[in-house]
């Protein structure tokens, strides 16, 4: 079956597209609908599971080695790594993660009942189903998800059913239309249709009202734009960060100045006398507050990925406030550990140390901070940070709504996507910021190395942006929020058992419904979305 591979190829790659295309970066949902939709019509296809798993792998691989193929920039231009190492470390990854969706397309084929309405929810659950393994299991890498293509539409249901459920009702849009489109006309093919208006209708009545005002604060986020390959050089970057961002955290007048992931590439035992006492000085003895991405730890205890936050503290010296760092225990010096570390770049897995070693990674190892870690409170904010990629996991940000008291009122990552050059990762990056506000109705600030470095508002719009891979200062006001979207008070309590559950569900009735219905009368296998195949059916019932 050479040609439906090479279409679901076509179909995978365009798919990774959606995301965030290199034209202008913005998701384009449709695309994403009618790859996803030509799948669906490639296993209504299959005659075998097998045959739909192999076009189901094929879709997968295509997609997602589209999607994070700039691992190669991380990986040979500043890690060191060969290139076709590079090429084959990221093509095995894509090929390990397809295999999630190798086993929903198998099992589609081999379960999926006549009726099109319930093959949709089957395939909607089943894709579900796959996402989230791939984003959870093995500490997860859902980067590129489906949802992620539709924070400028469908995502008005992500104030209800997060990314994943985003994900889902995606699935089942595009499965629906591609059955609509591939049958003759007829009045089932209009009832058909029918299925698709409670979908319309989400961007209009989806999302928004759970969340109020809170005061607004002034901001200033850095963005160094300081060169990877120079980046923890002492003589290059580490000289270029310290003067930058250190007068940049000094002359700032906003009520709160950020600083990105590792804007301070040592450890403040390494950093030029007096340097730190100055910084924070600026701010323990002043009246604004800062957070700043710096590497804390010692060789005994380990290191973490670390955000330090300051603010005024009268009674408190600005040496009195260092030595809190160290200990992550002064009133003047809050502290958040990133959690979710990136493999290979953050922390070894099990018996790949060999692997890492072949590139040059600085700080390569780190130890983790806890889930749901406190906000860093100033002005009538609860400031909740995230480090890089940590915005990925948005059942884990929504451990911090437990207590709706003590929520977060405005999100803010910091992060540094130098190591992935001037590609589409930003872009990526900036549509999963959007989409945790969206999910959460929290705004987002990000102040990143190379870009992007936005304000990100309640309903995920950008607000304010700087221009990537450029040197400055973005300013500008962000209004927290109060209040909690019924996602984050099940996801906070929850977890994502509920959506396990329904995807396991809706799995098993279509399993037990196939099994009654081969009983009766056996039906040919398969060709869901060509109901004309299958002999003494009723062709127009969807």
């Amino acid at each position: 079956m050479p040609f439906p591979l090479l279409l679901a190829a076509i179909a995978g790659l365009a798919h990774a597209v959606s995301i965030a295309p290199p034209w202008g970066g913005q998701p384009q949902g449709w695309l994403q609908l009618l790859a996803l939709g030509l799948l669906a019509w490639l296993l209504g296809r299959c005659t075998t599971a097998r045959q739909g798993g192999l076009l189901g792998w094929t879709f997968a691989l295509a997609w997602l080695s589209g999607t994070f193929w700039w691992l190669f920039v991380a990986m040979h231009t500043y890690g060191g790594l060969a290139a076709p190492l590079a090429v084959l470390a990221i093509l095995l990854l894509a090929g390990v993660l397809a295999l999630y969706y190798a086993g929903v397309s198998a099992c589609f084929v081999a379960v999926a009942p006549v009726n099109q309405a319930w093959s949709a929810i089957l395939f909607a659950s089943l894709w579900m189903l796959a996402e989230m393994a791939r984003g959870i299991w093995f500490t997860g890498f859902g980067w590129g998800g489906s949802g992620y293509a539709h924070v400028d539409g469908l995502a008005g249901a992500a104030s209800y059913v997060g990314v994943y459920g985003v994900g889902a009702l995606a699935g089942f849009t595009a499965y629906v239309l591609m059955a609509w489109l591939t049958r003759p006309l007829g009045a089932g093919s209009w009832r058909l249709a029918a299925l698709l208006v409670p979908v319309a209708l989400v961007p209009v009545f989806g999302g928004g009202g759970f969340s109020t005002a809170a005061p607004t604060l002034s901001v200033a986020l850095l963005q160094g734009n300081i060169p990877q390959d120079e980046k923890f050089q002492p003589g290059s970057g580490v000289a270029d960060a310290l003067r930058w961002y250190g007068d940049q955290l000094q002359v700032n007048q906003a009520s709160l100045v950020v600083a990105p992931e590792t804007a301070i590439p040592v450890l403040i035992s390494q950093l030029p006398p007096g340097y730190w006492d100055a910084v924070a000085r600026s701010f323990t003895q002043g009246r604004q507050a800062a957070l700043i991405g710096i590497p804390l730890g010692t060789p005994a205890q380990g290191y973490t990925n670390a955000v330090l936050g300051l603010k005024p503290a009268p009674a408190k010296s600005a040496a009195s406030a260092t030595r809190g760092v160290e200990s992550a225990n002064g009133e003047a010096v809050y502290r958040y550990d990133k959690h979710h570390l990136v493999p290979f770049g953050e922390f070894i897995p099990p018996l790949f140390r060999w692997f890492t070693e072949m590139m040059n990674i600085p700080l390569g190892d780190f130890n983790r901070g806890d889930v749901g870690q406190a906000s860093f409170e100033w002005q009538g904010q609860r400031l909740a940070p995230n480090v890089c990629y940590e915005d990925l996991f948005g059942e884990e940000l929504g451990q911090r709504f437990i207590d709706p008291d003590q929520a977060p009122t405005v999100f803010v990552n910091v992060s540094n996507i130098g190591w992935f050059g001037n590609t589409v990762a930003i872009d990526q990056h900036l549509q999963i910021s959007r989409m945790r506000a969206l999910e959460f109705e929290r705004p987002m600030i990000r102040a990143t190395n190379t870009g992007a470095t936005v304000i990100i508002d309640h309903t995920g719009r950008v607000t304010h942006s700087l221009p990537r891979h450029t040197r400055g200062v973005l300013t500008g006001e962000v209004q927290g929020r109060h209040g909690i979207t019924p996602y984050a008070w099940w996801v906070s309590r929850l977890g994502l058992w509920p959506l396990w559950i329904l995807g396991a569900a809706v799995v098993l009735l279509a399993f037990v419904a196939r099994r009654r219905a081969l009983s009766t009368s056996p039906l040919p296998v398969p060709g869901q979305l060509h109901p004309t195949s299958v002999k003494g059916g009723n062709h127009d019932a969807p």
